[in-house]
C-alpha cells in the first residue's frame, strides 16, 4: 500500500507503528491537516441544489 500523504511505499504490518503512513513525518503532515480542518467533508450535492425528497418536505412542513 502507498502512503496516503507522500505516496511511497508503506509497510502495514505491525512493525510500522505509523501505518498507513510510512513514517512519523507523514503521519504528523495528516494530523495538521485534520486539526486545521482541511479534510471537511464535501457536499455530494452543489450549493444552492437540493433533493427533490428534501423540497418535498420542506413544502409538507411549510
Amino acid at each position: 500500500m502507498k502512503c496516503p500523504i507522500c505516496k511511497k511505499p508503506a509497510d502495514l504490518s505491525p512493525r510500522n507503528r505509523f501505518r498507513p503512513f510510512c513514517s512519523e513525518r507523514c503521519q504528523m503532515i495528516d494530523l495538521g491537516t485534520w486539526v486545521s480542518g482541511d479534510y471537511e467533508k464535501q457536499d455530494s450535492q452543489p450549493a444552492g441544489h437540493e433533493h427533490h425528497d428534501d423540497l418535498k418536505k420542506r413544502r409538507l412542513l411549510n
